[in-house]
């Protein structure tokens, strides 16, 4: 299936925000996943260690990153990249809701600091 509509897109919550995917493997992806995130005001989900490479477009709002120690706060038509191993924050301190497109590799694992670990549907 080389075509993703909106209205087949899957909706996953967690952590307080929505993944809605687009690409994966349920929808013919070998490598790639892809995935919109809404990240509702004063939302802070989880810090993680990533096991691949994630880039982030912010599309609305503004989104406060943290990778690796290093923090910036982006609007839309920012980006960034989060190298695998890195420790990833991603927060929404404003009073708007703030939205993302996502993009990695197939196999995504986030490991919590609590030791457990996430394999996201969206992104497998």
């Amino acid at each position: 299936m080389p075509f993703a509509r909106s209205t087949e897109a899957v909706v996953h919550e967690i952590h307080g925000a929505r993944f809605i995917s687009y690409v994966s493997p349920a929808t013919g992806s070998r490598d790639l996943a892809a995935w919109r995130a809404e990240v509702p005001a004063g939302t802070a989900p989880p810090a993680h260690v990533i096991s691949h490479e994630e880039a982030f477009y912010v599309l609305s709002g503004r989104l406060r990153f943290t990778i690796d120690g290093e923090a910036a706060e982006l609007g839309a038509g920012d980006a960034a990249v989060a190298p695998a191993g890195s420790a990833l924050a991603v927060a929404n301190t404003s009073d708007e809701p703030a939205h993302m497109w996502v993009t990695t590799r197939v196999g995504l694992s986030a490991e919590l600091a609590d030791g457990s670990t996430i394999t996201p549907p969206w992104a497998n």
